[in-house]
């Protein structure tokens, strides 16, 4: 990786460019790419993300991006090809007692209780909207009802005086 990285910063500065010129155009930390320059991949997260950033920085030096690439690629698999099997083993105990840890995050007494609290304010809105409901249409009969009983009434005293009326003849 220091031969990779020491041909990309020889690149660089034959191209008259700076580290910081560099970061700026292409959204990558200069820590990170002085880190690349120097082969030092303990500063990124994760391979692809190397991988991904030697070429993007490649390809921004006007170089190949596909045969740096494969310069990295075989860094790689000579780098992954000494890792011990205990190591690889071990790594894999680590990632399931991470997801294990995880498992207890969601499923913690903090969590149940919060959703606790979700549903019963779920429950106060929709009581609220049902008692709201509800007082709207006692005030829409309250308001039709005056009416329909002004007009009853004045129904019935003609008709007292219609049947007045008929009597009389």
């Amino acid at each position: 990786m220091k031969e990779l990285g020491e041909y990309l910063k020889e690149t660089r500065e034959s191209n008259g460019v700076s580290i910081e010129e560099v970061s700026d155009d292409l959204k990558i930390d200069s820590f990170l790419l002085e880190s690349l320059e120097e082969g030092n991949i303990r500063a990124f997260k994760d391979v692809l993300s190397i991988k991904e950033k030697v070429k993007e920085y490649a390809k921004y030096l006007g170089l190949n991006p596909e045969e740096i690439a494969d310069e990295f690629n075989d860094f790689l698999f000579e780098h992954t090809s000494k890792i011990s099997l205990s190591d690889i083993l071990e790594a894999e105990k680590e990632k399931n007692k991470t997801k294990q840890e995880e498992t207890k995050k969601v499923s913690s007494p903090y969590t149940l209780v919060k959703q606790k609290k979700i549903n019963k304010k779920a429950i106060y809105i929709v009581f609220s909207s049902i008692l709201v409901f509800i007082l709207l249409i006692l005030i829409v009969i309250n308001i039709i009802r005056p009416k329909e009983e002004k007009i009853t009434n004045e129904l019935l005293s003609k008709k007292g005086k219609f049947e007045y009326y008929e009597f009389a003849y």
